[in-house]
């Protein structure tokens, strides 16, 4: 009987916003797989990740098995290259001992999701292993329930960009009709500021880091102020509205 692999989107951080499909597959699986940060050595460095703090609130951490990933390393490819080797071996080593191995991450596994990388792999590792993903709420779903920003009204396309791919990028989202979410930002928040000033678009833009957690942190984008901010920040800049109720339609 062929091994599954299942993506389990967690959330943004909330464990109440983890759907009842979601904990259902973490609870059916045999062990659940939680992705870490390596260590400047490539080696486990302690931290708990969101997705792991996530999954203990409806798993035993005797089930939970932590596997290391260069999740942020994108200036020495070998060393990324190396780093999903090894992970994707660790867990084709699991599904070779066990039935079912859910992957936990945060979001949803379907948007840019470290997922994507491991299901490749376990592809050329272990083949015929079934992959199945569970949709999560994403960090922009989140954002725009707690700042009370609407995502789309009416015909208003939506564009999803992660900064790590350059302001440039950003700015060109910016200039079209729709609502902009940007992921990933905290880094570049000076020029995502400047970005959203150059285009008219700062008045209802809003940013907003750790959603659901202690340090949760909802602010208006015109605060942006060049601090840094945490890595995973979300912002939300709405389309213009200005036909009145419907005008999109």
């Amino acid at each position: 009987m062929s091994s599954r692999l299942v993506g389990v989107g967690v959330g943004p951080g909330d464990p109440e916003l983890v759907t009842v499909k979601g904990v259902n597959a973490l609870r059916e699986a045999d062990v659940v797989v939680v992705p870490v940060m390596a260590a400047p050595d490539g080696k486990d460095g302690g931290e708990r990740g969101r997705a792991e703090a996530t999954v203990l609130h409806y798993v035993p951490e005797e089930k939970v098995v932590r596997v290391v990933f260069a999740l942020n390393e994108r200036s020495d490819r070998a060393r990324r290259e190396a780093a999903w080797d090894a992970a994707g071996q660790r867990v084709a080593e699991l599904l070779r001992g066990h039935g079912a191995v859910a992957f936990a991450t945060i979001g949803d596994p379907n948007v840019y999701s470290t997922f994507t990388y491991l299901a490749q792999t376990i592809a050329e590792l272990v083949p015929g292993t079934v992959v199945e993903t569970v949709p999560g709420i994403t960090a922009m779903q989140d954002l725009a329930a707690r700042s009370g920003a609407v995502l789309t009204e009416g015909t208003e396309p939506l564009t999803l960009v992660p900064v790590t791919a350059g302001s440039t990028v950003l700015k060109e989202a910016l200039a079209g009709p729709g609502t902009v979410v940007a992921y990933k930002f905290g880094r570049q928040a000076h020029e995502v500021g400047e970005a959203l000033r150059e285009t008219g678009r700062i008045g209802d833009a809003v940013w907003g880091s750790a959603l659901g957690l202690t340090e949760e942190s909802i602010r208006p984008a015109a605060e942006l102020d060049g601090t840094p901010l945490p890595y995973l920040s979300t912002l939300i800049s709405p389309a213009r509205r200005d036909g009145g109720r419907g005008g999109k339609l």
